[in-house]
C-alpha cells in the first residue's frame, strides 16, 4: 500500500514539474512575443515618421498595423499580468478576512467573477472574431477577424493561470506550482 502512495507522489510531483516548465516556458514566450511587438511597433511608428517628414511620403499600412500590435500587445499583457498576479486589486476586506472562513468565501466569490469574466472574453471573443472575417482591414486588407483573434487567445490564457491559481487556493503544497524564477 506504502509503494501505491509514494508511486501515486511521485506522479504528482512530475506532474507539477511539468506545469512549471510549461507555464515558465509560456511566460517567457509571452513576454518576448510583447517586447517584440512593442520594439516592431516603435520601428514602424518611427519610420512613418522620418518618411513623412523627410521625404514627404506616408506609407499607408503603417498606422494600422501599429494599432493592432498595440492591440494584440495589450491583450497578451493582460494574460501575463492575470499569470504573474499583478492586476490592481483593492485588498483592504481580503487582508482583514485573511485566515477567516469569510475571507475564504470572498476568494471563492473573486475568482468565480473573475472565471465569469474570463468565459466572456472567450465566448463573446470567439463570436466577434467569426463576425469580423467578412470585413477588411482598409490599408493591409486583412480580414478583421485576425485582429479580433487576440480575444479569445487572450481569453484561453487568462483560463490557463486562473486553473493554476485555483488549484493552488485548494493544493495542499501551495508554493509548488509556482512559477516564478
Amino acid at each position: 500500500m506504502y509503494n501505491i502512495l509514494k508511486h501515486g507522489n511521485l506522479r504528482r510531483i512530475y506532474m507539477n514539474q511539468i506545469l512549471k516548465i510549461v507555464f515558465n516556458n509560456t511566460r517567457k514566450f509571452l513576454y518576448f512575443l510583447s517586447v517584440f511587438s512593442i520594439g516592431l511597433m516603435l520601428v514602424i511608428i518611427f519610420l512613418q515618421v522620418v518618411s513623412r517628414y523627410l521625404f514627404n511620403h506616408s506609407f499607408e499600412w503603417s498606422e494600422e498595423l501599429a494599432r493592432f500590435l498595440f492591440v494584440w500587445t495589450v491583450f497578451i499583457g493582460s494574460a501575463l499580468i492575470i499569470g504573474d498576479k499583478g492586476h490592481m486589486a483593492v485588498k483592504l476586506l481580503a487582508e482583514k478576512l485573511k485566515g477567516r472562513t469569510s475571507g475564504f468565501i470572498l476568494k471563492i466569490f473573486t475568482e468565480l467573477c473573475s472565471l465569469v469574466f474570463i468565459l466572456i472574453l472567450i465566448f463573446q471573443g470567439a463570436k466577434m472574431t467569426k463576425v469580423m472575417m467578412f470585413q477588411t482591414s482598409p490599408a493591409l486588407g486583412v480580414p478583421m477577424g485576425y485582429v479580433y483573434s487576440i480575444i479569445p487567445i487572450s481569453g484561453v490564457l487568462m483560463l490557463l493561470y486562473f486553473i493554476k491559481d485555483v488549484a493552488g487556493i485548494f493544493s495542499k503544497d501551495k508554493p509548488e506550482l509556482q512559477e516564478k524564477e
